[in-house]
């Protein structure tokens, strides 16, 4: 997060006094490396999976055509119409026909009860389905898997090891905890010891730790940022961050995603023609970035980034990764 203090914009048609002339040495190569380069899906497995998807589409289409008609019976179950009516339908039509056509003939692969710990690695429960896939039965057998779909990124779910034992250890000396906010019930000296650690690690004379990452972003935003601010968000940013930006009332412009030569375009523009309707300088220009994009898996261009932070004289930066300098990363 990089925030531009509102006393470095400039009056419009200023070319001198911007500070950065377009021969600067540095503007041209900026973007360079900035790109993440990711592997291509091959042009085969893009093809055939349109290629499915569409004739799924078409069969069910054309099955949904002949149950109207009489030719096929309705084999699942559907909306009365009879306590429908005068009523919105729960489901449209096109939602009904993917649900019973496509969505129905691998549903197996998705909702399977598990008979274990969700940590690196679980038991699936095995099922099968004599209606296809209208319903399941266990076989009470079990399969060994890998998890790639938990939020357990620490191992904190596992039943043993360190994380298992002092979470064990903690609800001796703690309790379960308050079940409450810090302001209602009071703060634990577990909390405040955390807090006063943060700040030691990141350099800061104090932190505030929250319990949940969503609310951290979408609730502090609006604190750092208002109206007659400007925020540009690269457009792949998190939804806590979206919901937190769009709370503040700031004014929004987002870049491509690491794109550091869009993002120097937009920041120009901010700088030197202000706001859009009365041409003053923003009181705050705020540039929101992840350390790691959680669904892309693609890192920040930190160097391009601190790059246009010299440039533009930008007076704060913050880049919150989850990584430590230790591992050669960003906080």
């Amino acid at each position: 997060m990089s925030i531009i203090d509102g006393k470095t914009a400039v009056p419009r048609g200023s070319s001198e006094q911007n500070g950065f002339a377009e021969k600067d040495a540095g503007s041209k190569n900026l973007s360079a490396g900035s790109r993440e380069s990711y592997e291509e899906t091959p042009l085969f497995c893009s093809l055939t999976s349109y290629l499915t998807w569409g004739l799924f589409i078409i069969v069910a289409y054309v099955r949904t055509f002949l149950v109207k008609i009489g030719v096929e019976r309705q084999k699942l179950r559907e909306e009365a119409e009879k306590y429908s009516k005068g009523f919105v339908p729960l489901y449209s039509s096109f939602e009904s026909i993917y649900t019973r056509y496509i969505y129905r003939r691998i549903r197996d692969l998705w909702d399977r009860p598990i008979a274990s710990c969700a940590g690196a690695r679980f038991d699936v429960m095995e099922r099968i389905s004599d209606d296809h896939n209208e319903t399941f039965k266990l076989t009470g057998k079990t399969v060994n898997a890998i998890n790639l779909s938990s939020y357990n990124y620490l191992g904190f779910a596992q039943t043993t090891g360190s994380c298992a034992d002092a979470a064990v250890d903690a609800v001796k000396e703690y309790g379960v905890g308050p079940c409450s906010c810090r302001r209602e019930v009071g703060t634990l000296a577990v909390q405040k010891e955390l807090e006063d650690l943060v700040a030691e690690f990141v350099g800061m004379p104090a932190a505030m730790v929250f319990g949940m990452g969503f609310a951290t972003n979408s609730t502090n935003i609006p604190a750092l940022v208002g109206k007659g601010s400007l925020v540009i968000s690269d457009r792949l940013n998190h939804a806590s961050l979206v919901m937190g930006i769009r709370l503040s009332g700031a004014k929004i412009v987002t870049f491509q995603h690491n794109d550091m030569k869009d993002l120097e375009k937009k920041l120009r523009e901010a700088i030197v023609h202000g706001h859009p309707r009365t041409r003053r300088p923003y009181k705050k220009i705020v540039i929101f970035v992840e350390g790691v994009y959680s669904m892309e898996g693609s890192v920040i261009p930190l160097k391009e980034l601190v790059a246009l932070k010299k440039k533009y004289k930008v007076s704060q930066l913050d880049t919150d990764g989850v990584f430590s300098p230790f591992s050669q990363a960003y906080i």
